[in-house]
């Protein structure tokens, strides 16, 4: 009673100011693909070039996240997530300022080094409050920011876009755009040094008994986790992180090919359909199918949580989010075509919230803090491959579909790889098993 009675409590406290702070995040992640509508033309940039840029981000957020994770676990979430949180901001914002093509790699790599660690701190602070029985569907809850950001990133960035000529002295709508959407993480940042806890026993709103009582909980599932804390690098070598690292950049794969360049996709439905769209009217469309996959994901995440089983829960989205998004290649029609990458988005979203479940299964402690890293930081190269080889391949065939096939095997691959991921754990496990009696008998 106690711990259900913290974990509600917990969950109110914590996951609305987690999810906003990961909603800016991933705001100013993406918003460069809607700034990419009239800032390619601005800056000269070809679509190979863009995509280059794009997927910068993620070489600085690849080598720094693993060590960030580190840091987070040894000083605390209070202090991290907002250090993390004002350096993002203040990056972010200086976008606005860049003058050629150089200077957009250079700020998209500074971007991937001060973002570096967001994600896995939290997906790492959220195993500090929250029992295993329910993580899937407390990372579905947070994970809501990314669709959401979208379905109100979208609209808000076009339409910043579209008033920022001359603003605040700006020649361009974005250059406006990246300037204002920096700045309240800076301030969210801030007020994260007043507003995260690091643990239960440390929330002035969490009565004694309960933190207590929740610390304990979490406490005895670590120290039964088949794995244990092994440290950092046992989880670093351990073959299952390098597998679900692998699973990752296959789902990942598709979320930035998808983020990136979907407002082109949409805009291009002009010359494909001959259909007519303003700016702002590309950022709503760009919405729909993110607003649909935040609720399935939701919903579905809740069911895994409810059965227990994670695998089968990762590898049907991600077979359905593979066979939509090549179906997409062969509509006739913006509405379509539409449907199909909605489909797509839904089991990108869906498989996302009960993959993490699958690493917090064997992982904890310092080990934990390490593997999550490992996988995220490895999983998000996939945000540098991605963007890259669809604009290459845009550049190289004259439209998108190329870059869409990659998608769908990218998925495909992961579903093959977390089936196999789940036979093994299943093997094992009924040998643990099989040992255990066999121990009880002698």
């Amino acid at each position: 009673m106690l711990v259900s009675t913290a974990v509600r409590t917990a969950t109110k406290r914590l996951i609305p100011l987690l999810a906003l702070a990961y909603l800016l995040n991933y705001i100013d992640r993406v918003n460069v693909g809607f700034a990419s509508l009239t800032m390619n033309a601005d800056l000269g940039l070809s679509a190979a070039a863009y995509g280059l840029g794009a997927g910068l981000f993620f070489i600085g957020y690849f080598f720094f996240e693993v060590p960030s994770n580190v840091i987070l676990h040894r000083v605390g979430a209070r202090i991290w997530i907002a250090r993390i949180m004002v350096t993002w901001g203040v990056v972010a914002s200086s976008t606005a300022f860049i003058q050629g093509e150089i200077g957009f790699y250079v700020v998209r790599v500074l971007l991937g080094i001060a973002e570096a660690g967001f994600f896995p701190g939290i997906i790492l602070y959220l195993t500090y409050w929250f029992p295993r029985v329910e993580r899937a569907r407390i990372v579905a809850l947070f994970f809501l920011a990314v669709p959401l950001s979208s379905v109100v990133g979208g609209p808000l960035s076009t339409w910043l876009i579209s008033v920022g000529d001359g603003a605040l002295g700006f020649d361009a709508g974005w250059r406006f755009m990246f300037f204002v959407e920096g700045i309240p993480a800076v301030l969210l940042g801030i007020a994260v040094l007043w507003l995260l806890p690091d643990r239960p026993t440390r929330a002035r709103w969490l009565p004694a008994d309960q933190a207590v009582a929740l610390e304990e909980r979490i406490a005895a599932e670590d120290a039964a986790a088949a794995g244990q804390d092994r440290g950092v690098a046992a989880a670093l070598r351990d073959g299952r992180v390098v597998a679900l690292s692998v699973v990752y950049f296959g789902i990942v794969f598709g979320l930035y090919v998808l983020a990136f360049f979907l407002p082109q996709i949409v805009a291009g439905f002009e010359q494909q359909f001959g259909a007519d769209y303003s700016l702002v009217e590309v950022g709503l469309i760009t919405a729909v199918p993110y607003a649909i996959a935040s609720v399935t994901m939701v919903l579905w995440a809740r069911h895994s949580d409810r059965s227990g089983e994670r695998g089968l829960h990762v590898a049907v989205p991600a077979v359905v989010g593979a066979v939509a998004i090549a179906g997409a290649l062969y509509m006739d029609s913006p509405l379509l075509v539409m449907a199909c990458v909605t489909v797509c988005a839904i089991g990108v979203f869906a498989a996302i919230p009960p993959f993490w479940a699958l690493p917090n299964a064997f992982l904890t402690g310092a080990g934990a803090a390490a593997g999550i890293g490992l996988i995220n930081s490895f999983g998000n190269l996939s945000g540098f491959a991605g963007p890259f080889v669809a604009g290459w391949l845009k550049d190289l065939t004259g439209d998108s579909r190329a870059g869409m096939w990659v998608v769908a095997v990218m998925m495909l691959m992961s579903a093959a790889i977390v089936v196999g991921f789940r036979r093994t754990a299943q093997r094992a496990a009924a040998a643990d098993a099989a040992e255990r009696t066999g121990d009880r008998q002698q």
